[in-house]
């Protein structure tokens, strides 16, 4: 650090506004161009310099400067820059995760939605099956006895079992044919 800098520097510290607009005037515009070339936000490098100012104006006589002023005020900018990237990343992965939650959550409500209405449209189906085709389907699907448990159960034979069976799976084929892949699946998870 030469003289002229080394007494700049001090009247700086002294708090001398007059050295701190000419040092204002002089690196403003070079910092905020520098800040540009992190942020690629003209506002934003702005602040940041402001910043920047600011901070090194307040604790101007505590700070200690080993090279120049011009030199830490651009280490400054630049430290202030990556932590406004980080700081950005870390809002843009807040906001992913955000998005991810909040589709979860859509899709949950919607099988949730799905599933209510295919229990309703099950029941309303199951009311159309004679009597017997539907006390054997209950047993089988909705407190998932054997064939052989309902044949005894209801002392019918199995075949008859299978018969009421084949017809209630028929008919509810028939009721629910628009919820055909939900009714497949709903189905599928009760088979003995």
């Amino acid at each position: 650090m030469d003289l002229s800098e080394k007494q700049v520097l001090e009247k700086f510290r002294q708090g001398d506004q007059s050295t701190f607009e000419m040092i204002f005037r002089a690196c403003y515009q070079p910092l905020c161009r520098y800040a540009f070339s992190f942020l690629n936000d003209k506002e934003e490098a702005e602040e940041v310099v402001q910043s920047a100012f600011i901070s090194v104006w307040e604790k101007r006589s505590a700070i200690a400067i080993e090279t120049s002023l011009k030199a830490y005020l651009y280490r400054m900018v630049r430290n202030s820059c990556l932590n406004v990237l980080k700081h950005e990343k870390v809002k843009q992965q807040h906001a992913a995760h955000e998005l991810y939650v909040s589709e979860t959550a859509t899709d949950s409500v919607m099988h949730n939605v799905q599933a209510t209405e295919l229990e309703s449209k099950i029941a309303e189906a199951m009311q159309t099956l004679p009597e017997q085709c539907r006390l054997v389907f209950q047993l089988s699907r909705f407190e998932e006895l054997k064939y052989q448990e309902i044949a005894d159960q209801l002392q019918i034979s199995v075949k008859t079992v299978e018969n009421h069976m084949g017809k209630a799976l028929r008919l509810m084929r028939e009721q629910l044919k628009e919820y055909l892949p939900l009714f497949l699946i709903f189905m599928n998870s009760w088979m003995p």
